[in-house]
């Protein structure tokens, strides 16, 4: 008699290690963003000088906090395997998704990829989140 087993495999430890690394490049973009002093930002090529002085509606500053330490945390809990992980991934998934929609809305046509990969990304997670709680992996 053969009982399923009920350790991850070495895939679910790679996908878990990039995930987190991803979302921690997302809270250093957010932290940059909200801490950047005027000299920082003086410093930069003046295509991203123009970037950051740009007025962003206070809820989407606020989507973008959610989203980036909702999937930072939602890494951490899934590598301790929890399945609060899961809601978070949802919390994160649909904070980023409302976000980068908003972004697309007012950006030319070859700026699309990172919005929409941000979005596939977050997708991803969610139902790889689910898939490891039916299997009894995130508990």
């Amino acid at each position: 008699m053969t009982s399923k087993s009920n350790k991850p495999s070495i895939l679910f430890w790679i996908i878990g290690v990039s995930a987190l690394l991803w979302n921690l490049m997302g809270v250093a973009a957010y932290l940059f963003q909200a801490y950047a002093t005027e000299e920082m930002i003086a410093e930069m090529p003046p295509e991203q000088q123009a970037e950051m002085m740009i007025e962003h509606p206070s809820w989407l500053t606020a989507l973008f906090a959610l989203g980036v330490f909702g999937g930072f945390l939602g890494c951490v809990f899934y590598l301790a395997r929890k399945k609060f992980s899961y809601y978070l991934f949802i919390l994160s998934g649909v904070s980023a998704t409302i976000q980068q929609v908003y972004i697309i809305m007012d950006i030319e046509l070859n700026m699309y990829f990172m919005p929409i990969m941000i979005i596939i990304i977050c997708i991803f997670l969610i139902l790889y989140s689910k898939k490891y709680i039916k299997e009894g992996i995130l508990n």
